[in-house]
């Protein structure tokens, strides 16, 4: 199913005010209905290879499978729909083309990569993530923040260790605690949330989130969020205008009408008999 015409989307990325090169990287597919950011870390440009591995090699083997795979169907084995398998499956292989690559390059030790994937399908939205990267989502003007850092810092919010307004200036703010690539195997935490009409999605490295309010943003998607490409341009140069510490990377994706599932032939002919 192509969902061009049911998504609208917009990207910006940026090296940031201080950093010398963009470890970012970014990806997206309105016909197929996804989106990926990763934000790679590690020595000289390794990150920049992580994150590249990452978002190509997602982005490939998600768009061969989304053309063979029925996304909405339920997988006979565990119950899961097939978007959370499939999207288990290709992270899983990209975890393991970085690993093995910073395994056997030296110049390589150590890299990973943070992730955010977003797949579309049958007014639905399947987030995949690792690491501190986030998906927010901005409904009927307010913006909410649906993924959970995988970092320090919220384990040190959940478990009262620290307020959230000083987590806002704590100095830990880029300790992860998942990242892709670093371990032979990681666990992506992945749910999947209705996706309305209006609905407008909002992916981004920690570039953005570390040096914009929320309340910012959301008030730039509430001005702007008719026309996509200024939205992302402006999140992106907010950043730079807070201090521009880190790479910054956004992707916008609006929807802007429903996209059910197509209807299989077995599943009319099935639904004469109910």
């Amino acid at each position: 199913m192509n969902l061009a015409k049911a998504l609208e989307i917009a990207s910006a990325t940026h090296t940031g005010m201080v950093r010398s090169h963009n470890e970012d990287a970014i990806s997206s597919d309105g016909e197929v209905g996804l989106a990926v950011l990763a934000d790679g870390m590690g020595g000289y440009n390794a990150g920049e290879v992580a994150s590249g591995i990452a978002v190509a090699l997602i982005t490939s083997e998600m768009r061969q499978a989304i053309a063979k795979t029925n996304l909405h169907a339920l997988d006979q084995a565990d119950g899961d729909l097939q978007a959370i398998r499939l999207l288990k499956g290709i992270i899983a292989k990209a975890n393991t083309s970085i690993y093995q690559s910073a395994s056997s390059q030296p110049q390589y030790a150590g890299m990973g990569t943070t992730l955010v994937v977003a797949l579309f399908r049958d007014n639905r939205l399947s987030v995949a993530h690792i690491g501190d990267s986030r998906l927010y989502r901005l409904r009927e003007d307010r913006l909410e923040q649906v993924t959970r850092d995988h970092s320090l810092l919220q384990e040190q919010i959940d478990s009262g260790m620290i307020t959230r307004e000083a987590a806002r200036r704590s100095q830990n703010k880029n300790l992860v605690t998942r990242a892709l690539g670093i371990e032979p195997e990681v666990e992506a935490e992945i749910h999947t949330y209705d996706a309305r009409p209006g609905d407008l999605y909002l992916l981004c490295s920690d570039g953005l989130n570390d040096m914009v309010e929320d309340e910012d943003i959301e008030l730039t998607l509430n001005a702007m969020g008719s026309n996509l490409p200024l939205a992302a341009n402006q999140l992106v140069q907010m950043a730079n205008d807070n201090g521009g510490r880190d790479n910054v990377s956004v992707v916008l994706v609006r929807v802007n009408r429903d996209f059910p599932a197509a209807e299989t032939w077995l599943g009319k002919v099935l639904s004469w008999f109910k």
